[in-house]
């Protein structure tokens, strides 16, 4: 408690200091563990979250002890003068750090402006190193284009750099060690990313999900000796390794297999307003109506907190297990933010 205004601390004594705002659903790619590649319908544009609508919400969460910040999407580089934004979140007290989830295709001619406005760092989705199959994955992406944006963001000192990397059984994970190679002489932090049943109703997802045990398996097959270390700046849940000798690191964020609930603490606003206690689940709360009622937005925050659960059960999505608590979200990753 600061004052007179409440933290925001869940029923399981976690403590909520970062919160990821979708600025958009719109992508310009259509990653297949996304959305899918055609049929998508979008939120017509006065549904979305103005600028000063997400200042506003930063503004109050920060009093409540929000002090990280991540835009995502779909793809937030869509939005225009995505940089507006960034300035005013950088200018409100208690932000210690903003950062970008990004596809990298639109990222090399604007990390610097970015950066001048007040971004401090920069997350990746980069899923193959092979220009086909990343155009297959993405169903139309230039890897190209996301090696520049990688360049640019080391020129600028966008850092850490990560690339997130969604594991996916028989498409990409004969790449596993070439991922970790790039970390061998460049400041760049890989993480590998289970495949998760977001917002989808079948079973599908199943025939791609790959544990990440097997990162592990690679290295070892490689003969690589590596360490676990702790010193890597962002708010992720990653379980973080560097090679002997590497200047950079690789990670594995594994929330289907070993959940990491327990240490969350982080909350969603989606590109519409929806605040979102949970990924997985169905249970959200409409921001839009109290923006500009600072004690009502506050309460609403307590509300949705107080609806979070203990975890999210995804790893009974993959044991086929119907006794669940909540019930699953249909959106897809595009529309919550990933």
């Amino acid at each position: 408690m600061t004052g007179s205004i409440p933290r925001l601390v869940d029923k399981f004594g976690r403590q909520h200091d970062y919160l990821r705002i979708s600025v958009t659903d719109r992508c310009n790619l259509r990653c297949i563990y996304c959305m899918p590649e055609e049929g998508m319908e979008f939120e017509p544009s006065d549904k979305i979250l103005t600028y000063e609508e997400i200042a506003e919400v930063v503004h109050v969460v920060a009093g409540m002890g929000i002090s990280k910040i991540r835009l995502t999407g779909g793809e937030p580089l869509v939005r225009k003068e995505l940089e507006k934004l960034v300035a005013m979140i950088a200018s409100i007290p208690g932000i210690e750090d903003i950062s970008l989830t990004t596809n990298g295709i639109f990222l090399a001619p604007r990390a610097e402006r970015l950066k001048e406005a007040g971004l401090t760092r920069v997350n990746i989705s980069m899923d193959s190193l092979q220009a086909d199959r990343f155009k297959m994955i993405t169903r139309g992406g230039d890897v190209r284009k996301v090696l520049d944006s990688i360049d640019a963001c080391v020129k600028v000192g966008l850092s850490p750099i990560k690339l997130n990397v969604v594991l996916m059984k028989g498409l990409n994970d004969d790449e596993i060690a070439d991922f970790i190679a790039l970390t061998q002489d460049r400041d760049i932090h890989v993480r590998f990313i289970e495949y998760m049943p977001i917002g989808h109703s079948d079973t599908q997802w199943k025939n791609l999900y790959l544990p990440l045990t097997r990162v592990m398996e690679v290295c070892d097959e490689q003969q690589w000796e590596y360490a676990s270390v702790t010193t890597i700046q962002g708010n992720g849940p990653s379980e973080n390794y560097r090679l002997n000798g590497a200047i950079g690191s690789f990670g594995l964020i594994h929330p289907v297999s070993e959940h990491f609930c327990q240490t969350c603490n982080r909350l969603r606003l989606t590109a519409d307003g929806y605040i979102k206690p949970c990924l997985a689940w169905t249970e959200q709360f409409q921001v839009r109506s109290v923006v500009g009622n600072d004690e009502a937005m506050r309460q609403l925050f307590l509300d949705a907190l107080g609806t979070k659960p203990e975890n999210h059960e995804m790893s009974k999505f993959l044991q086929g297990d119907e006794e669940i608590s909540h019930t699953p979200t249909a959106r897809r990753m595009s529309q919550i933010g990933g």
